[in-house]
């Protein structure tokens, strides 16, 4: 009933129950060649508000705000038909082309040297993919010496010529994307996967031999092949992979609210289940590697799911408009990406710009959407290691998955602060939250943010774009060393919590 409050919620954390340290690649995201993500997104140099590389200066302001770090390019399913040649050199010079993954029109003029030029000016760490769909192992060693070699040999002299004579010396690469699914263009079975990858990082690691590795794992837990896609490949390519890729779209067809704020579970169990993969192949090993998760894409999607562009350029694809509920799932996502900061190397949220993304555009206006704003009470929020944080509070049932506690949470302890994360999954009562720590004491509020509507289905649009977005709470009072709080319902809550240890 509305305007009733749950049973109090108890949250307890030892801070010496470190999980580890949250890497700062979590907080990555994705730009890929579909719809309007590059041309309109960030590349669009007819607009007014583009700057002399042809960025919209707005885009990339709202994006800096987000402390992005793994920028994942350029696909995505757009990779595996991709010839990177085509997307350097001069403009003049570069074809237009049929894009075969989303039945686009592809003109080429934003390409390896664009994007990485991008990637400096906002401080992205590049997360570059290969095409090993139709595309070679040859090639893509080809594009390991364009980027990282050094002038003399052919292709560091081909990127000097193309106004960048230093290295840029990319380490972070994905070999091919989603090669388990049969929609993806050179679409292999895992031994097939298992040979060609192999190739590919023999050659890839002969120019460059420091490279970091990402290899397709299963592109959904939907599928039949998994999870044995994901054994065969960790077993096949054993000490040369780093991360084994994982992907996630959240889904509420059946428009059952409850449900969906409990995604976080089964985002849970998939994690769980490939790291339990993760440490049998490495306990066969005679080397006894360890492979980590790449969740290197997620979002929620299921609103708009034709892909199909039908030649046109930059056509509007997949261009959700985000709600509430959406923004809490968001939440979910990253609240298990740091319960499991032990597994969970690296993340990227799909996408950054139009396509399923926490940016929109239309002409020289912007919208900001409700998932930014949960995204960015994280990322303003992430350096330090993860925290053990015990609930005691009630529960409900959901359809699919069990028993949700309605405190869905994740802590991280910084130099001094602890930075805690709260959803309150209640679609219709608030929360009272007890928060205690042992081995420290909690001293004050540092800063405290909430995200929250007046209904589930509340969200942002071009007409009315500050409906749902995140604000100051005041609702934290400190008292004897602990903290407690009354959370609205349907509401994310980040707060950063002054304390001194214990001596």
């Amino acid at each position: 009933m509305a305007g009733m409050t749950l049973r109090p919620t108890n949250l307890f954390i030892e801070v010496d129950q470190k999980i580890a340290e949250v890497d700062p690649r979590v907080f990555g995201g994705f730009l890929e060649h579909m719809g309007r993500a590059i041309y309109e997104g960030v590349y669009d140099p007819t607009s007014r508000l583009a700057d002399d590389a042809g960025c919209r200066t707005d885009v990339l302001e709202a994006l800096r705000k987000l402390k992005m770090t793994a920028m994942r390019y350029p696909g995505g399913n757009f990779v595996s038909g991709y010839n990177w040649r085509d997307g350097v050199g001069p403009k003049g010079e570069r074809p237009t082309r049929f894009d075969r993954a989303w039945f686009s029109k592809e003109t080429n003029m934003f390409g390896t040297d664009e994007f990485l030029a991008l990637s400096e000016r906002m401080g992205w760490t590049p997360m570059m993919a290969v095409n090993l769909g139709n595309g070679s192992p040859t090639e893509a060693a080809a594009l390991v010496s364009y980027c990282n070699s050094s002038q003399g040999s052919e292709m560091g002299d081909w990127r000097a010529s193309n106004g960048h004579p230093a290295p840029y010396g990319i380490s972070l690469w994905c070999l091919g994307n989603e090669m388990d699914g049969i929609w993806q263009i050179g679409h292999l079975n895992a031994k097939k996967y298992v040979e060609k990858a192999k190739e590919a990082t023999r050659l890839m690691r002969e120019v460059d031999p420091d490279i970091e590795l990402v290899v397709c794992g299963s592109s959904d837990p939907m599928l039949p092949t998994y999870p044995a896609w994901d054994r065969s490949v960790l077993s096949g390519l054993g000490d040369e992979m780093n991360y084994l890729s994982v992907h996630r779209y959240a889904r509420n067809f059946r428009r059952d609210t409850p449900q969906f704020l409990a995604f976080g579970l089964a985002v849970d169990k998939q994690i769980e289940e490939l790291n339990r993969i993760c440490l049998e192949v490495q306990h066969q090993s005679e080397t006894g590697h360890r492979s980590f998760l790449s969740f290197d894409e997620w979002n929620v999607w299921y609103r708009h799911l034709s892909p199909f562009g039908w030649g046109q350029r930059a056509p509007h694809l997949l261009e959700e408009t985000y709600n509430v509920e959406d923004a809490l799932v968001v939440a979910g996502f990253l609240n298990s990406f740091i319960r499991h900061a032990d597994v969970v190397k690296i993340a990227n949220l799909s996408q950054a710009v139009n396509v399923v993304a926490p940016i929109r555009t239309r002409g020289d206006d912007i919208l900001i959407q409700s998932i930014y704003y949960a995204f960015e009470m994280f990322s303003s929020r992430s350096e330090g290691e993860a925290l053990k944080v015990s609930t005691d509070g009630p529960r409900y049932q959901t359809r699919k998955l069990g028993m949700a506690t309605f405190a869905d949470t994740s802590a991280i302890l910084g130099d001094g602060v602890i930075h805690l994360f709260i959803v309150n999954r209640s679609v219709d009562e608030s929360m009272a939250l007890e928060i205690e720590l042992q081995g420290a004491t909690i001293l004050n509020v540092l800063s405290a943010d909430c995200l929250t509507g007046p209904s589930p289905k509340a969200k942002n649009t071009f007409a009315r774009p500050n409906l749902v977005r995140s604000t100051s709470f005041d609702g934290f009072s400190v008292s004897s060393g602990s903290a407690d709080a009354t959370l609205p319902p349907l509401s994310l809550v980040a707060v950063s919590l002054s304390i001194v240890k214990a001596p």
